[in-house]
């Protein structure tokens, strides 16, 4: 919960090749002060079976950018196994995922709650600020 002086983040994961929460993606929270500072390394979580991370690390006081990385190569290796169990044998067996990682930078000012949501395929992303 965000104080006068901290900003709070909250983040959940669609998979919209399915239609259906991203379970068991590793998030990775960092904080910085400013364009010029040092990134710090906060914390992570994994998303739960309704894609969401409830427990997200507080960002210190004078955070002033904040930065979610998200694993997701491993989720898409994992559902795409789970496929090929029930695939013919000449299924294309090119590329999982093309984005291995997503990354998300974005501004914060203190006082204020950001929920970003991703909205994630095995081809492509899109993130906005949620309420």
């Amino acid at each position: 919960m965000s104080t006068p002086t901290t900003a709070s983040v909250s983040t959940h994961i669609l998979d919209t090749s399915t239609g259906r929460p991203a379970a068991g993606v590793t998030v990775r929270l960092a904080a910085r002060g400013g364009g010029d500072a040092a990134w710090q390394a906060l914390g992570g979580s994994a998303t739960d079976a309704d894609g969401r991370c409830r427990d997200l690390p507080d960002l210190p006081a004078g955070t002033a950018h904040v930065r979610l990385d998200f694993a997701v190569e491993a989720y898409f290796e994992e559902k795409r196994a789970e496929e090929r169990q029930d695939a013919p044998p000449h299924r294309d067996s090119g590329p999982g995922v093309f984005f291995p990682e997503v990354t998300v930078t974005f501004a914060v000012a203190p006082g204020e709650h950001y929920h970003v949501p991703l909205l994630l395929n095995p081809f492509g992303y899109s993130v906005y600020r949620g309420s």
